[in-house]
């Protein structure tokens, strides 16, 4: 059974595996383990993100692909879900539109992108990406009657994903049963089964030749592969997956905006997070995720324990600042890079190989 859900695809590291099954558990019990309306959200966020980052490994790490227009899907996505709630109102239906409608735009635009773009090489393929998902960002702020513009798009959910739907009075465990709670249950639920999905791709016959291309794409259309189709193909799934991501960001805030998902920060991140988990490793999105979405998140707090704690040392409290966030999360990033070259999961699984026997 763990072979068929895994498509075989086993950590090869005793220390991954055991990182791999604290993570499940711990985003599976979040709402118990770490209890708080902050917690829960950088929880929902990572299991959004891990799914984001995932597709797009697909792309980069599998398929060898440098593209900055992974976000406009993710935004697609969004939009979705936004403007289908936001035109029927907060039904299950509505949700399914949205999603539906989503899905058939972003299959249309990657294949469009594919077929027109995937024929240039290297760097001039990402710039065409970078220059489409900025027009998408601008047209996503000028259609304000569609998309509500900078302002974005407020809307409500189905009762029963939306924090005033509490079945029980009583809590369990210490936790308020409510529709917030089942709507992160839900995502945790998708990013699984996405998880899940996109390991079986890359572990099958087509991921394989993905990986053949992405070493050597001469060589693969050479034995007879048709590199064009094969890539094309990776780029469309690598949209769908993202648009999906999308959809479950917006169901978790119930608003979206252009720089809630189409901002070009979030390509940076998924980039960061990729480098920092391991490329061509679907694992690596979840450690990096994690690594990377709880640094941001609770670093300004050590920071400022920190600041506090060396009050009486100016020069190392003012080094500790809150404000000076971004600069440690960037020494943690090249610390990272230098010590974990292959990211987490390929340093992991290198240790693992020496110590194995030959």
């Amino acid at each position: 059974m763990l072979n068929r859900l895994l498509s075989n695809d086993y950590p090869r590291s005793k220390v991954l595996a055991v990182i791999l099954v604290a993570i499940f558990v711990g985003l599976a019990f979040a709402p118990f383990l770490f209890p708080g309306v902050k917690a829960l959200s950088v929880a929902a966020k990572v299991l959004i993100f891990v799914v984001l980052v995932a597709s797009f490994d697909l792309l980069l790490g599998y398929t060898g692909i440098v593209s900055f227009a992974h976000t406009m899907f993710f935004g697609i996505g969004a939009y979705g879900i936004a403007v289908a709630t936001t035109r029927m109102g907060p039904t299950w239906s509505a949700l399914a539109v949205g999603v539906g409608g989503a899905l058939l735009l972003s299959l249309l635009l990657s294949l469009a992108v594919g077929l027109f773009s995937l024929r240039v090489r290297a760097i001039f393929f990402a710039m065409i990406t970078l220059a489409v998902a900025a027009a998408f960002q601008t047209l996503a702020s000028q259609l304000s009657d569609i998309t509500g513009g900078e302002d974005g798009l407020t809307f409500k959910v189905p009762e029963i994903l939306s924090p005033s739907f509490e079945p029980f009075e009583e809590p369990f465990l210490g936790v308020a049963i409510d529709g917030r709670l089942l709507c992160y249950y839900l995502l945790f639920v998708t990013a699984v089964a996405l998880v899940l999905a996109l390991l079986r791709i890359v572990n099958s016959p087509f991921g394989r030749v993905l990986q053949a291309i992405r070493e050597n794409e001469f060589r693969a259309e050479a034995i007879g592969y048709r590199v064009v189709v094969y890539r094309t193909t990776s780029s469309v799934l690598s949209a769908l997956f993202a648009t999906l991501a999308g959809a479950m960001l917006a169901l978790w805030l119930r608003y979206n905006g252009p720089d809630t998902s189409l901002s070009f920060e979030i390509m940076m991140d998924c980039l960061l997070i990729v480098v920092i988990g391991g490329m061509g490793t679907i694992y690596g999105s979840a450690i990096g995720a994690v690594l990377f979405l709880v640094a941001q998140s609770y670093l300004q707090d050590l920071l400022r324990l920190g600041h506090e704690a060396t009050s009486a040392l100016p020069w190392l409290s003012a080094l500790l600042s809150p404000d000076r966030w971004l600069l440690w999360l960037g020494v943690l990033f090249v610390l990272s890079v230098y010590y974990f070259p292959t990211g987490v999961v390929g340093r992991l699984r290198a240790a693992a190989a020496v110590r194995s026997p030959r």
